[in-house]
């Protein structure tokens, strides 16, 4: 293992040798244009492994089928379609900052198609009885803390990066009111119920008081820095485990941190809140990302069908 460990550092130190002017530049504009620290590393990592394929080869000879052919054996060693997707995006992303910082003239992983991904399949969800005995379910010395969270996501509809970036003057408890810095650089305003502001009253109580005395962060880690977005993940993930810790390994569901933010937005829906409205508090740049929380579950499909008034003739009782 460490022999292999090695190997990799070793290969990571030749792409930053021979490609290091690029990375860091992509890096700069990544930055520039508000990209999250966690998307910043997953289009690094994945940008690396591409270029970690040419050889030490000149990028500006870089043809499509070298990404073309990167994709494919992605998909060939397990990667899922929106795995596949993601690579691309980071690749395109990646030469489209070079063409704009005029360090090279063409972007090879332009016009390249996406992936098709399952377009019908439903976000995996909980219902309001599901959530309430989740977080019925969360314990631990922090949980005053990860209740907060979990109901920012849950029942603000919160993203985990989101969530990572709040500080302690986005929440105004006099108007009930919370800032949010989301995708694509935009503030929204969010009013938070009741029972949300009452869990953030008691957490914030307990904050700890920060090792820097400029820590506006809203999350914060024993260590009194600001949760990192893993940190976040693992915590949602570990609670999940717990919650579901009674049923039989088949019978569980994959939840993680994002499904609370499902939740939301199929609760709002469900209760017949305008999409137009979803879509504001869940700030989602197009309202056709907002349209796969439309989802009808069987029971639904069941009561409706049940609701028709089928009137059938009168049959013969004898066939001849």
């Amino acid at each position: 293992m460490e022999c292999v460990a090695a190997m990799n550092r070793h290969g990571e130190e030749e792409i930053s040798d021979r490609y290091g002017l690029y990375l860091d530049s992509f890096l700069i504009w990544m930055q520039d244009a508000g990209y999250s620290e966690y998307t910043e590393r997953n289009y690094m990592s994945d940008v690396k492994q591409f270029l970690s394929t040419l050889d030490g080869q000149d990028l500006a000879e870089c043809k499509k089928l070298q990404v073309i052919a990167y994709l494919s054996q992605a998909r060939r060693n397990g990667a899922s379609d929106q795995t596949r997707n993601r690579k691309h995006a980071a690749i395109h992303c990646f030469f489209k900052a070079l063409q704009e910082l005029e360090l090279l003239e063409n972007n090879p992983a332009a016009g390249i198609k996406k992936a098709k991904t399952e377009k019908n399949k439903a976000p995996v969800y909980m219902d309001e009885q599901q959530l309430t005995a989740f977080l019925q379910s969360v314990s631990g010395k922090y949980r005053e803390r990860n209740l907060a969270i979990f109901l920012l996501m849950a029942f603000m509809g919160l993203r985990v990066g989101e969530v990572h970036g709040l500080n302690l003057g986005d929440y105004q408890p006099d108007r009930k009111t919370l800032q949010v810095f989301g995708k694509g650089r935009k503030w929204r305003t969010i009013p938070v119920p009741e029972p949300v502001a009452e869990m953030l009253s008691v957490y914030l109580e307990q904050r700890l008081t920060p090792y820097r005395r400029k820590e506006e962060a809203m999350f914060i880690s024993q260590k009194g820095r600001r949760l990192s977005i893993r940190t976040i993940q693992q915590v949602a993930a570990d609670s999940f485990r717990q919650y579901q810790s009674h049923l039989p390994e088949q019978m569980r569901v994959a939840y993680s941190s994002h499904k609370l933010r499902h939740s939301f937005a199929t609760m709002l829906l469900r209760k017949g809140t305008d999409i137009r409205t979803v879509q504001e508090l869940l700030g989602h740049a197009s309202i056709q990302t907002t349209t796969v929380y439309t989802h009808v579950s069987n029971r639904e499909k069941e009561e409706a069908m049940t609701r028709l008034d089928v009137k059938l003739p009168k049959l013969r009782s004898n066939r001849r």
